[in-house]
């Protein structure tokens, strides 16, 4: 076990700031005097307190050549500050600009929309060596294709772990997968699922109406925002793979019981883009069901959070994940950690099943965790070094 987890960030945008936030916000509390707000205080040993945050890149002209604290601040960020007394950071280093910005950015007012510095890109496989990273957290714009296959190709160069937070398909492509395989490295992805945010909280009234014997005949889910995500999306290209993965939460739960998704009108994805909302996310849900003999039942529910620092214990969790797994020879896609933190993952899981793999894998139960991994093409090279009467798999 390492004394810290070296983190490096591609994106310095409201999501890397809140999670930046929070490693000062949580960091130095002990057993029985935690904060709230994180899922696991502990994972396989370790805390928040041990990940660090060592290298950063982005493209925008007013982050790039900043440190961390003062490029998560800049323009067009603008989700709060909780935690305002936090360390300078690593100085954030210009990234390659493919398709990260939108055209039609350069339309809107400059405060809310992005802006390419017009500067040489680094060596971003020579940074992460030279800072000795252990997991890249991808929180480029939604629609970076390119981009993300750009640093995914980094990370592998690298031997470096990949948390891929955005609906660019990594973790959950078998050919992208195989290169982590070949690597011998995990990963996790795709699609970050906010602590309790709209895809959670569909999936979980959707779990909850087939437990009860419903027959769910819609389930619409409609989100409105102000952040440069909802702005980002309003180029409808970009949007694609965005639906395509807020619909593959509420499709897996009927395609898990054998339930053909086209029975029910199912309609999730982000609508309108208000930039009066700011971070601030408006998810509203309509589940229509009929439950004993064929009456109806009808939800309809608002949810309304902070976009931002709702994905912050996620991804600290996702973090601790990726770094035990690394430790026990663990690699390619991790099964329940992906289900339990993305919207889609290599494999689509029930709530309780990603619960037990996620305990079993804090717990280092490694032969209780990667049962699942082995019932997939993944590898798993520490078996021959197991105690005796650890190693047989059922």
């Amino acid at each position: 076990m390492n004394e810290k987890i070296n983190v490096a960030i591609v994106g310095v945008g409201n999501c890397a700031s809140s999670l930046y936030q929070g490693l000062t916000y949580y960091a130095g509390y002990t057993a029985g005097h935690e904060r709230g707000g994180v899922i696991k205080n502990n994972i396989g040993g370790y805390s928040v307190s041990n990940i660090e945050m060592v290298a950063a890149f982005d493209v925008d002209i007013r982050k790039v050549g900043k440190c961390f604290r003062e490029a998560m601040n800049a323009d067009p960020n603008c989700t709060p500050t909780y935690e305002p007394n936090v360390p300078d950071g690593p100085i954030v280093q210009m990234g390659t600009v493919l398709d990260g910005i939108p055209p039609h950015m350069y339309e809107c007012p400059q405060e809310t929309s992005f802006r390419a510095a017009n500067l040489q890109p680094v060596d971003v496989a020579k940074v992460l060596i030279d800072r000795k990273v252990d997991i890249l957290i991808n929180y480029l714009p939604v629609g970076s294709q390119l981009a993300t296959e750009y640093y995914t190709g980094e990370c592998l160069k690298a031997n470096v772990s990949l948390l891929n937070c955005i609906p660019v398909f990594i973790a959950s492509n078998p050919k992208w997968e195989q290169k982590f395989v070949d690597a011998g490295i995990p990963l996790i992805g795709d699609d970050m699922k906010s602590q309790f945010g709209a895809s959670i909280l569909s999936q979980m009234l959707q779990e909850l109406a087939f437990a009860r014997g419903l027959n769910v005949k819609a389930h619409i889910q409609r989100n409105v925002g102000g952040n440069t995500d909802f702005l980002n999306m309003e180029d409808q290209s970009r949007l694609r793979y965005k639906k395509v993965s807020k619909e593959n939460v509420i499709k897996s739960q009927h395609m898990i019981r054998g339930i053909d998704p086209k029975d029910s009108f199912l309609h999730a994805g982000p609508s309108e883009y208000i930039s009066y909302y700011g971070d601030n996310k408006v998810a509203n849900f309509r589940l229509e069901m009929e439950g004993f003999l064929g009456a109806p039942i009808i939800l309809d529910a608002q949810l309304s959070v902070i976009d931002s620092p709702n994905s912050g214990g996620v991804v600290m969790d996702a973090i601790r994940y990726l770094q035990v797994a690394r430790e026990m020879g663990i690699v390619g896609a991790l099964r329940g950690p992906s289900a339990f933190t993305q919207k889609t993952p290599p494999q689509q899981l029930m709530f309780s099943e990603t619960l037990y793999e996620c305990n079993a894998l804090s717990e280092r139960e490694l032969t209780r965790f990667t049962k699942r991994q082995l019932q997939t093409y993944n590898v798993i090279e520490l078996y021959s070094e197991c105690p005796a009467g650890n190693t047989e798999v059922n």
